[in-house]
């Protein structure tokens, strides 16, 4: 019984981190602008990798292997949204035709992104 739970926990975890992905592929590839894909991307990597790590977890039980897939986990948290920001900041700062690309609503701050106040 308990291993008919593990396989329908693994296996909703793993089904759910690929519905993840694919639909952040999808948005990936609607999306216009730049900072739009960016945002698609870090949202589907952080989420649907850690949901699919999980579900191996899940299947393989609590090992050394499933501890090591746990600091992937966190190290993903962390980089993810840093290396996204940084892009985002990046585009923010060489697109000088920013206001033509989408709406921007804060011009002052992209001023002092561009100056590097």
């Amino acid at each position: 019984m308990l291993d008919i739970i593990r396989f329908s926990l693994s296996a909703l975890c793993t089904l759910a981190g690929l519905f993840v992905l694919l639909s952040g592929i999808v948005g990936t590839f609607r999306f216009k602008y730049s900072l739009s894909r960016i945002h698609a991307g870090a949202l589907f990597d952080t989420a649907g990798i850690v949901l699919m790590l999980l579900g191996v977890i899940i299947a393989w039980g609590f090992t050394l292997t499933s501890l090591k897939m746990l600091i992937i986990i966190g190290l993903l948290w962390l980089a993810s949204p840093v290396s996204s920001h940084l892009i985002g900041r990046m585009e923010i700062t060489i697109n000088d035709e920013l206001e033509k690309d989408m709406m921007v609503l804060d011009n002052e701050m992209v001023r002092h992104e561009k100056e590097g106040d």
